[in-house]
């Protein structure tokens, strides 16, 4: 199977970070159609006319037919041979994965497929472990890393101290973890304007930085974490995308995320002033400051109030 036929009512998976059901009324109609290796033609998505925008439905591609266009381009973006291919094919059954689905709102570079999120490292779809859906990263064939394992092993150190997507496996070119359903922090924040609520979520968010500090690792992109934040359908934050983290270096997870949520110029920033209240950014920075000196639970606590409350 290429591309799963379009039902209507049906579900349709889109993001990590945006899901939705699309309904009775929804206008379902093939989007285009593509032509794969062997050049036979494949449907490549659908149109939803919905309250929301234009979506595509999920695509479940067994392993056995990732070598094929235009899943093969994904798979060992952006330049696949017959040897990466093959070898890759066999890090994910060697990983227990069965499947990947093909679903989102973003694209790579002009291929024909959804996947969920893309970097200069990595692209990131789901994927079927034992039955589960989980997510998975795979690593670009021009990354600038040789390997995703150095990324896995930050990974289980956060979720040693309950932070983070949980680590499920991981070989040179593959990532697979916890598949989390929600929102990015700026995207959450435009749905949601309850203080006490907001409140709550951000104070989660520091918390997990403060346990991060305290086992010596430092995430490293906190200072401009606007899609490093997801908030889940309980209303519970996770920081993702471990890439950049390092336990040799100085942590400093909660003075940059509390400058980032509180103090910078940034759209989230002004997002959270317009909902909890514009803050003394001058008590914040030196609350910041206290608590980077000593990392005391009560420095922090301290930070945390002139940050909330």
């Amino acid at each position: 199977m290429l591309f799963a036929e379009a039902e209507n009512p049906r579900r349709i998976s889109l993001t990590i970070c945006d899901a939705y059901t699309a309904t009775e009324n929804a206008n379902v109609a093939v989007k285009g159609t593509y032509k794969n290796r062997g050049g036979s033609l494949f449907s490549c998505g659908v149109q939803c006319s919905t309250d929301r925008a234009m979506y595509k439905p999920a695509t479940v591609v067994s392993v056995d037919e990732l070598g094929q266009e235009p899943y093969a381009f994904v798979l060992c973006f952006p330049k696949p041979t017959e040897d990466e291919i093959q070898s890759r094919l066999f890090e994910l059954r060697s990983l227990g994965v069965s499947a990947l689905e093909f679903v989102g709102k973003a694209n790579v570079y002009g291929v024909p497929v959804p996947v969920l999120g893309k970097g200069f490292v990595g692209i990131v779809v789901i994927a079927y472990l034992q039955g589960e859906r989980v997510a998975v990263k795979i690593r670009r064939v021009d990354a600038d890393r040789a390997d995703l394992l150095h990324e896995a092993q930050m990974l289980a150190k956060a979720n040693s101290a309950n932070v983070a997507p949980k680590l499920r496996g991981a070989s040179k070119n593959f990532l697979v973890m916890q598949l989390i359903d929600g929102d990015i922090l700026p995207t959450w924040l435009q749905h949601n304007g309850e203080k006490e609520v907001v409140q709550g979520v951000l104070r989660r968010v520091l918390e997990q930085c403060f346990r991060l500090d305290q086992i010596g690792l430092d995430h490293g992109e906190l200072s401009k974490a606007p899609k490093h934040v997801i908030v889940d359908r309980q209303l519970e934050p996770w920081i993702v995308d471990f890439e950049s983290s390092s336990d040799a270096r100085k942590p400093a997870n909660v003075s940059a995320m509390g400058n980032f949520l509180f103090t910078s110029q940034s759209e989230v920033a002004r997002q959270v002033a317009k909902v909890i209240g514009e803050r003394d950014k001058a008590a914040i920075v030196g609350a910041l400051k206290n608590y980077k000196k000593s990392r005391t639970k009560e420095a922090f606590e301290a930070a945390v109030q002139a940050c909330l409350e």
